[in-house]
């Protein structure tokens, strides 16, 4: 049966930790609540002890002193959990600056205490931290707060995070294995070059005959990579280099970002996880009271690709003189007809957020589906180039055997 590691808050607002077992992590909660305790995390540990976790992610000398996403998320959720439970700001804030798993993290709770004790609103205390909460995460605040409503728009901000990290995480993990493939490739033709064409090259030395065209194309490879591999690995750096100064010059982003999205299969993708983006991130803007015009301005920050991102400019303007949302969208030519025809309907009919959040739902599937055949396509591709490149250096050397051979018998 699993082990599941917990910390609860008991009645008189002390913080509990300890492990259970459980079928569940669902029956752990029941079991907590039941006693009178308020869960705040339970997580499924294995066989491992709740000190044997804590002692894992204190962290060690090169510990990162930046607090991450996921760190974040469980601020969040702790925070909404403890409000909805009755309990006063500063005291959640207390009681969490206590059960932070990293130094880092304990400083930031402590530090957004400080400025809450002094009067300031939570949202002021945040903005003290701006290199940490953006400006999506600071005008939910400000919404929950004027609304007083606070605890549900921590809720909703924290199901935004779980759903964003779900949607990064399957973007990695679908690209790990491509990445490992191409590396294994590239590994396979510098050890072919560099340790197998070499002891070939010898035999045709002596053998006198100009050697086949390909298999000279071969050797000088061979050569080049042996004895002038640092060129390979400067012009390497220097391609990155030209990259990233290409992708911050915003002309040149924007070029490149337009070839992008015309590419098959991979502008797909980017359009929809963009569109998901966009649509998820001003929905939950507009349930939560913030306006469309800033609402769009502040999601607007959240797409990627800078093609979308400046046409968004321009539906803003015209957002600004009262032409709607989903007309400006489908002049700009950019997004999916699907998308902005469900906007439209969304503002004919006052649900104007919850088809933002449908549309981001369809295209959260839609893009998981284009990265799977995206994935499906790029893993022949890569295998069928191997072969290519590992048979087209064998070739290169029996065709140079055989020549070698025609002139012994000649």
């Amino acid at each position: 049966m699993p082990i599941y590691a917990y910390k609860a808050v008991t009645g008189a607002g002390e913080v509990v930790e300890g492990t259970m077992d459980a079928r569940s992590d669902a029956i752990v909660i029941e079991r907590l609540q039941s006693s009178g305790h308020l869960p705040i995390r339970v997580s499924e540990t294995g066989a491992e002890t709740g000190a044997q976790t804590a002692a894992k992610s204190s962290g060690g000398l090169f510990q990162s002193k930046r607090v991450k996403r996921e760190e974040i998320m469980e601020f969040t959720r702790e925070l909404a959990t403890l409000l909805r439970a009755g309990l006063p700001l500063d005291r959640c804030l207390d009681i969490m600056s206590g059960m932070a798993s990293r130094a880092p993290v304990a400083e930031l709770i402590v530090s957004i205490q400080a400025e809450v004790r002094g009067g300031a609103p939570l949202s002021a205390a945040l903005e003290k931290h701006k290199n940490v909460f953006d400006r999506f995460y600071l005008n939910m605040i400000r919404a929950g707060e004027a609304g007083g409503a606070l605890d549900v728009v921590l809720f909703r901000l924290t199901d935004f995070m779980e759903r964003a990290k779900e949607l990064r995480e399957t973007v990695t993990s679908a690209m790990i294995y491509p990445i490992i493939l191409a590396c294994v490739s590239v590994l396979s033709v510098l050890l072919l070059l560099m340790f197998v064409v070499p002891q070939f090259t010898q035999m045709f030395d002596q053998a006198g005959k100009s050697l086949p065209v390909p298999t000279q194309i071969v050797i000088a490879a061979g050569n080049f990579v042996r004895g002038d591999w640092w060129v390979i690995l400067i012009g390497a750096v220097a391609i990155v280099w030209l990259m990233r100064r290409q992708l911050s010059n915003p002309v040149s982003r924007l070029r490149w970002d337009r070839w992008f999205l015309g590419l098959p299969l991979f502008g797909e993708m980017i359009l929809k996880l963009d569109v998901a983006r966009l649509t998820r991130t001003l929905g939950t803007l507009l349930e939560n009271g913030v306006t469309l015009l800033s609402g769009l301005s502040i999601a607007k920050e959240t797409v990627g690709n800078a093609v979308l991102r400046e046409s968004l400019d321009q539906v803003t303007a015209n957002l600004r003189e009262g032409k709607g949302l989903g007309k400006p969208l489908m002049q700009t030519g950019l997004f999916p007809k699907l998308a902005v025809h469900m906007v439209m309907v969304g503002e004919e009919t006052g649900r104007l957020q919850e088809l933002l959040i449908q549309v981001a739902n369809v295209y959260d599937r839609e893009a998981q589906t284009t990265i799977k055949r995206l994935l499906a396509l790029m893993e022949p591709i890569l295998i069928l180039s191997l072969g290519l490149m590992i048979g087209g250096i064998i070739m290169s050397i029996l065709l140079a055997i055989l020549s070698v051979n025609n002139l012994a018998f000649s």
